[in-house]
């Protein structure tokens, strides 16, 4: 470093200069020029205005020592002797001036001198009378009749330099310039596929993507065009931005973000105007990528019968972004992602090939998926060291990644907040309770009868799904109140691609459980089954009406996926017959769940007992009642798949190692 680079970081920093200050002090100074210009005397001296009866009772008691006439204004001034003034203008000859005056209006010129003639005669008045034309001077005069415009045309040009993004006089014509970020190189935004866990597939299709980029020639020698777009779709929080970040990071060109809701702005003709210009700012940086986020905002299916003569803005855009994608001109080197969890809202024209060739789907991870998840998004925190990452992503099933984020992110707040040195394996299970439950209300006092009422619901939950081969293995039962729920039993769902009627009929079976233990073990039912029964009878709706489940209307799908639909696809008959059906299974599954409690009714008690003592139990205090449970569930299958395939791996990397040491000896006589 130079000493004159130190002598500049020590000079003390002076504010910017900024003209609006310059504009505000001339605002000022024409302000006052306004109200306060125009006669000098106005600010040096004191004066008031009174009436024409009382400017000639100061005339006749002796205290006008002049008296000037302005025909032009109708108006006179009468200047006050000194040993009149506290008389007068109430104050000291100190406050008022070198010469205050009493400024009078006056009606006619000739009883104004027929008076004062009077007064001198009398002897009263003895000064000079005149007459003066001054006025205000030319320059005031024009000040003030165009001031107010000029005040108009400041507060414009102050309002649409904001509105134009500090553009001056020409912000307002930047309104419809294009507000995507541009990156240089996507390698400045620091994300490769390295940061993107699990979405094996997604990654592949957009690793294509980058090649194109990075070697257009290998595809376009075999006479293959580059595809338009690819559109990646899935719930929220999986990581659909994460992955076209990392798209920009691995290809290294230029790339251009932008939400889709950036488009739609209050003037008309905007939303089209920009996405002209972004596109024509993409042309000019080609090759490169074009990232518009939530793409439903303007990309929504446009409607079938619109207002005549309305005007639509998202229409507009809509049919602008539909030219610029594949229209008349062509966009060599130009490659559009978009990101949405709405897919089924979009146009129809903008899926079609030629636009969004491709439709990546980033779905929820599974357990695999999971595991790496919390791998990456383990490393910034201080973690146990006998922490099992197996056992966190099977608490985590239906989690996305950005729910696996919160998920570490409240463990470390939560062993923060108890003074511990690392998180634990108990501070991840608090957090995942906290997420899924909601706050635990530890102020909410309940009567001996409600508790054991809630610990024999939460166990009939508990024994059912433990008897049943398809319901969701358990993982813990909970009689603490959380957000608004009394209690919970955690299950660790299936994650299947397919599910069969069985499989359903047992998770509904487990649902009913509850309400089948009150009303055995305590002689009434209440209101702590209404979301169990909600489920149950959505599920049985499902099986019925959609996936052709029931005996009496076997093989029939009435699902009816029309946006505008407004009628059901089914007669008054057929909706009879599919309400008894429901009734039937539910009744059906809920005597089941009677027979199993029946059955248990030793063991159900015992475990309501044990949760009334220690209100969370988990699935090994349910083992150790009623034995091991003698079905496999699919993810400990997963889990065991798992550990084999390392164990296999452990034993092929050492006898690579053993014959790498032994063909070396081997060869030893030899040499």
């Amino acid at each position: 470093m130079t000493p004159n680079d130190n002598k500049n970081n020590n000079a003390p920093k002076m504010p910017k200069f900024n003209m609006n200050w310059i504009y505000i002090l001339a605002l000022l100074a024409l302000t006052s020029v306004y109200f306060f210009g125009g006669d000098n005397t106005t600010n040096s001296s004191i004066n008031r205005q009174t009436s024409y009866d009382q400017f000639k009772v100061y005339v006749q008691k002796g205290f006008a020592q002049k008296i000037t006439v302005n025909k032009a204004k109708s108006e006179l001034k009468v200047y006050i002797k000194a040993e009149h003034f506290r008389e007068v203008f109430k104050v000291g000859a100190q406050q008022t001036g070198p010469q205050p005056y009493v400024l009078v209006a006056y009606g006619s010129t000739e009883k104004l001198e027929d008076f004062v003639d009077q007064q001198r005669a009398a002897g009263h008045f003895k000064g000079e009378f005149g007459y003066e034309n001054k006025t205000d001077g030319a320059l005031f005069n024009i000040l003030y009749s165009i001031l107010p415009i000029f005040l108009f045309f400041f507060i414009w040009f102050l309002l649409f330099r904001r509105m134009g993004g500090g553009a001056g006089m020409g912000g307002i014509f930047s309104v419809g310039k294009s507000k995507a970020k541009m990156y240089e190189k996507g390698g400045d935004l620091g994300i490769t596929f390295k940061d993107v866990a699990g979405q094996a597939g997604a990654k592949q299709e957009v690793q294509e993507i980058v090649e194109f980029l990075k070697n257009p020639q290998k595809y376009t020698d075999l006479g293959g065009k580059i595809p338009k777009g690819a559109l990646l779709v899935g719930p929220p929080g999986t990581g659909k931005t994460l992955l076209a970040k990392a798209v920009a990071g691995e290809a290294g060109v230029p790339f251009f973000s932008m939400s889709g809701s950036d488009f739609v702005e209050m003037f008309v003709g905007v939303g089209a105007s920009r996405v002209r210009d972004l596109f024509q700012q993409a042309k000019a940086k080609s090759p490169c990528i074009i990232f518009i986020d939530e793409i439903d905002a303007v990309g929504r299916a446009r409607s079938k019968n619109p207002a005549m003569g309305g005007n639509d803005e998202r229409e507009n855009t809509l049919n602008a972004l539909l030219t610029e994608m594949d229209g008349f001109g062509t966009n060599s080197g130009v490659i559009i992602l978009a990101a949405t969890n709405r897919v089924d809202m979009l146009d129809s024209a903008l899926l079609r090939a030629g636009r969004f060739d491709r439709q990546i789907h980033v779905d929820l991870p599974d357990l695999t998926e999971r595991k790496e998840i919390f791998l990456v998004h383990l490393k910034p925190i201080k973690v146990d060291e006998n922490l099992d990452i197996d056992f966190l992503a099977r608490q985590t099933p239906g989690f996305s990644g950005a729910d696996i984020a919160n998920v570490c992110n409240e463990a470390a707040l939560i062993a923060a907040r108890h003074d511990s040195k690392v998180v634990t394996k108990q501070d991840f299970l608090d957090a995942v309770d906290r997420i899924i439950g909601g706050l635990e209300k530890k102020t909410k006092v309940m009567t001996a009868e409600e508790k054991r009422s809630i610990a024999l619901h939460e166990a009939g939950h508990a024994t059912i799904s433990w008897f049943c081969q398809y319901a969701a293995p358990l993982v813990k039962v909970t009689i603490v109140p959380r957000g608004q729920a009394l209690g919970a039993a955690w299950y660790l769902p299936e994650e299947r691609q397919i599910t069969t009627k069985e499989q359903m009929l047992d998770e509904m079976c487990a649902l009913l459980g509850g309400r089948a233990a009150e009303e055995l073990f305590t002689g009434h039912i209440s209101t702590g089954a209404m979301n169990d029964l909600e489920r149950a009878t959505k599920s049985a709706y499902g099986m019925i009406a959609f996936a052709g489940m029931s005996d009496r209307l076997p093989n029939i799908c009435y699902y009816n996926n029309q946006e505008y639909s407004f009628q059901k696809p089914y007669s008054e008959t057929t909706a009879k017959v599919i309400d008894e059906e429901v009734l039937k299974m539910i009744n059906e599954q809920y005597a089941r769940a009677k027979q199993l409690l029946e059955e248990h009714k030793e063991g159900h008690n015992q475990l309501a007992e044990l949760l009334i003592s220690r209100e969370v139990i988990f699935a090994e205090d349910v083992e150790r009642i009623f034995g091991k449970r003698p079905w496999t569930s699919r993810s400990e299958e997963i889990i065991e798949a798992n550990a084999m395939q390392k164990v296999q791996e452990a034993l092929d990397a050492k006898q690579s190692k053993e014959d790498a040491e032994v063909k070396p000896t081997e060869e030893s006589p030899q040499n």
